[in-house]
């Protein structure tokens, strides 16, 4: 890669991370001021940057219509599928993958043992996301204004005990998802069941989660936080296919 088109992708990362004056960039990459301008003005000449009122760059409109457009291409389900089939084989628990698709949050994929206890789950099913383990997994990886739109429609039922009721403790639990890397379904969609979620992640952000469930009376929780490693490294491995 040149050395200037380098310098351009580092320059809109560091305006990603936050909106910055000529000088604070200048003073970042140093370089001279002038040149540093120019940099900029090329950029905003192709949509890429966008100068506010204070002065400051922000990410242009075209860049974000371009990461959108990045987002909706991914293949997610082909990209995971030889992994996920991998994943079974070490864990033996049927797996699921989920997808972020516009506002909602789907399965996509799903790998089980035909004799084993079938679940109520399907492809192209839309997942209830604060009762589930890849819906949780997904949202700890939103803003707040992505999460809302995900959540807007939530009807809160309680599916059983241990559901999730209210914005206010979805949100507690979202940040210790975070915290931790995984999410879990104690038992919150239907009683006899429990999983493990860990999402998926690449440079445009959360795009999926993929979870291992389980008959809680076959393999109770803990039993199933002892995938977790096998569980990262596979979600790591769909990141990398997806780029």
């Amino acid at each position: 890669m040149s050395q200037s088109v380098l310098r351009a992708a580092r320059i809109i990362d560091a305006i990603a991370d936050e909106p910055r004056t000529v000088m604070e960039l200048a003073a970042t990459f140093d370089l001279h001021r002038s040149t540093m301008f120019r940099e900029l003005r090329a950029l905003e000449s192709v949509g890429y940057v966008h100068r506010r009122k204070d002065g400051r760059y922000r990410l242009g409109l075209h860049l974000v219509s371009l990461a959108r457009r990045a987002f909706d291409d991914l293949d997610l389900p082909g990209a995971a599928r030889d992994h996920l089939r991998t994943l079974h084989g070490i864990v033996g628990n049927t797996v699921h993958l989920a997808a972020l698709v516009e506002d909602i949050i789907v399965y996509v994929d799903k790998v089980e043992d035909p004799s084993g206890v079938r679940m109520y789950s399907s492809i192209g099913k839309a997942v209830v996301p604060y009762a589930s383990g890849v819906g949780k997994a997904i949202l700890a990886g939103l803003d707040v204004g992505a999460r809302d739109a995900v959540l807007a429609g939530a009807t809160w039922v309680k599916f059983t005990e241990n559901t999730i009721s209210s914005r206010a403790e979805l949100d507690r639990q979202l940040d210790l998802v975070t915290q931790q890397g995984w999410a879990a379904d104690d038992r919150e969609f239907e009683d006899f069941i429990n999983c493990i979620a860990v999402p998926i992640v690449t440079p445009l952000g959360v795009v999926g989660a993929l979870s291992i469930t389980a008959i809680r009376m076959v393999q109770d929780l803990d039993t199933l936080k002892t995938r977790i490693p096998a569980m990262l490294q596979t979600a790591t491995l769909i990141a990398r296919e997806l780029g």
